[in-house]
């Protein structure tokens, strides 16, 4: 028997398609998982912005709780009635936050000065000269 036969009498085979991509993904995390520990976490971080800093830790126990959920399905355990639930809706709160911040960091700001410029030069207002040598005729005064 070969190698395949073995592994597909073990589970359905219905299922051989889902395990082998689940597979796939966990190669892909360690190989993630390597070359993040391969640097130290204070030298990481002294490269990174605070806003930075704060993406990369949510989204390390993002992944860590992550990982814990899928451990407790694999366990037989349902994480939806565990509290790893609402750690990670909670997690998932603080990324909108910080997702805020950055997006009103990358929003284009008013400059004031420059504004009134624009405006004040855009509207029209009579000077001294123009007032004496351009008189119109008034309306509504009435002839005797």
């Amino acid at each position: 028997m070969s190698e395949d036969d073995i592994n597909t009498e073990e589970y359905p085979t219905e299922i051989h398609d889902y395990l082998a991509a689940f597979e796939k993904s966990l190669g892909s995390v360690d190989e993630m998982l390597k070359t993040m520990m391969s640097v130290s976490r204070s030298e990481l971080l002294q490269k990174l912005d605070p806003l930075e800093q704060a993406k990369m830790d949510l989204v390390s126990v993002y992944t860590l709780n992550s990982m814990f959920w899928v451990y407790l399905a694999t366990q037989g355990i349902n994480p939806k009635e565990h509290p790893v639930k609402q750690e990670l809706e909670r997690i998932r709160t603080y990324m909108n936050k910080v997702k805020e911040i950055a997006d009103k960091k990358k929003a284009s700001k008013l400059d004031k000065g420059a504004a009134s410029r624009f405006v004040r030069n855009a509207l029209w207002e009579p000077n001294a000269e123009n007032e004496h040598t351009s008189k119109t005729p008034t309306k509504g005064k009435k002839r005797k």
